[in-house]
């Protein structure tokens, strides 16, 4: 189990870097626009938007490689265009360089979200899947405070401070890329490629205690009942696609990235002060941490449903009440209360199970096709809810968005009630025979 978490955590390293890389553009993008003199249209598309769009790319294609070269070759050369994004991006001399080095590092951020999961997922035991997947979205999280915490040390280093913020994840990527080289590949990706010898040799050295033989007669068993050249839209394949589709637009439609992206702005809203706000900011981010934490300790014990529970009854009483001190002008000071209640809810529930699940729901030979759907549909909404928020909060008020984003979950709740299946502690193999219809 030591070496077993040990690969997963090198695995989820990627998560780290994603974290990191989504967030450090945050403490350099306002010296870049004056640098540079960009118009905020420009600015945003270009400059900031690029990284996104190249992390909608990844995601769409990253099942590509994932399912070809294979997830440890993939995550390999996802450190690769993580080390390659930073470097380019801390020596670049125009927006445009700038931008196309941000948008390799988006490439490595998408890609990761399918070849990690899908990697950890494949080694880990079912009695622990959960909570070693879960090490993915805890570094993301984990991610995210550490740029939080580079970009405020290197702030005042010189006008070049900039370069050193966005140009450091170059040292923790070169170190991931080297750790990549060391784990093992994945027994049950090796066996959809029919290398039965090197599938028997990997699940040896993943698990010396269990009967390679009889895995490896569940998983053929398996492949057994497929065809080649199948894909996930074939009407077997129709449930495991809706659970990933829906759980990845919940995911989107509770608001959480609007809240990321706008909390000072929506703290401001409320009636806070510029620095009350930057530092109820920083309170989300210490609150997103620990209760992706305690999720990731509870997802085992509890179950991947059990947490969407207390998730969905979390979003809907706190963003009712972000809602109704909009409506009613209630005092803006419980604003940072009800919002960090929102994070927790996210944290242990949403954040934690997403990646699991989707990771667990697919059969093997369609594993990262199918997280690449999931995936997809989540950094699509990320790209599309968020943009929308400062249009809408102008014209129709925060009041109604936090109102519909409340009903949104209450669907969250029954979707959760009467459709997700549990999935804790079931094998990967057992998991197909069950969301699989014939």
């Amino acid at each position: 189990m030591k070496k077993i978490l040990i690969w997963s955590i090198t695995a989820a390293l990627a998560g780290f870097l994603f974290g990191f890389d989504t967030v450090v553009i945050s403490g350099a993008e306002k010296k870049l626009q004056l640098l540079w003199g960009t118009s905020d249209v420009f600015h945003g598309i270009v400059v900031i938007g690029m990284a996104l769009w190249g992390t909608v790319i990844g995601a769409f294609f990253g099942g590509i490689p994932t399912n070809r070269i294979g997830r440890k070759n993939t995550l390999i050369w996802i450190g690769v265009l993580y080390t390659i994004s930073a470097i380019g991006s801390g020596l670049a001399n125009d927006p445009w360089t700038f931008a196309f080095f941000r948008f390799i590092g988006g490439l490595g951020v998408g890609a990761s979200t399918i070849a990690a999961p899908a990697y950890i997922s494949e080694i880990a035991p079912a009695k622990d899947r959960g909570k070693l997947v879960g090490l993915y979205q805890f570094n993301i999280v984990f991610g995210i405070l550490i740029a939080f915490l580079s970009n405020y040390l290197l702030n005042d280093i010189g006008e070049n401070a900039w370069r050193w913020m966005v140009g450091v994840e170059a040292f923790p990527a070169a170190i991931y890329t080297v750790f990549a080289f060391t784990i093992p590949k994945s027994p049950r990706w090796l066996l959809t490629k029919f290398r039965n010898d090197e599938a028997i040799k990997m699940l040896r050295k993943i698990n010396p205690d269990q009967d390679p033989e009889k895995l490896m007669l569940e998983i053929k068993q398996e492949m057994e009942n497929t065809v080649s050249n199948e894909n996930i839209f074939l009407k077997k394949y129709r449930f495991p696609l809706i659970l990933a589709f829906l759980i990845a637009f919940f995911n989107q439609l509770s608001g959480i990235n609007a809240l990321l992206y706008y909390a000072p702005r929506i703290f401001q809203e409320a009636g806070l002060g510029e620095s009350t706000a930057l530092l109820s900011s920083i309170g989300i981010g210490v609150t997103n941490m620990l209760f992706t934490l305690l999720g990731v300790i509870l997802i085992d014990k509890l179950g991947r449903k059990q947490l969407m529970l207390i998730c969905s009854f979390g979003y809907i009483i706190s963003l009712s009440l972000v809602s109704a001190t909009f409506f009613f002008g209630w005092n803006g000071e419980l604003m940072p209360v009800f919002l960090f209640l929102f994070i927790a809810a996210h944290a242990i529930g949403q954040g934690t199970v997403i990646w699991v699940f989707i990771s667990e729901i697919f059969p093997n030979h369609l594993r990262s096709t199918g997280q690449s759907f999931g995936s997809s549909v989540h950094w699509v909404l990320a790209a599309v809810v968020p943009s929308m928020v400062p249009i809408l909060f102008s014209t129709i008020g925060a009041g109604i968005v936090f109102l519909f984003f409340a009903v949104m979950m209450v669907f969250q709740l029954l979707f959760v009630l009467f459709m997700m299946p549990e999935t804790k502690g079931i094998s990967l193999e057992e998991l197909s025979k069950k969301l699989i219809k014939k």
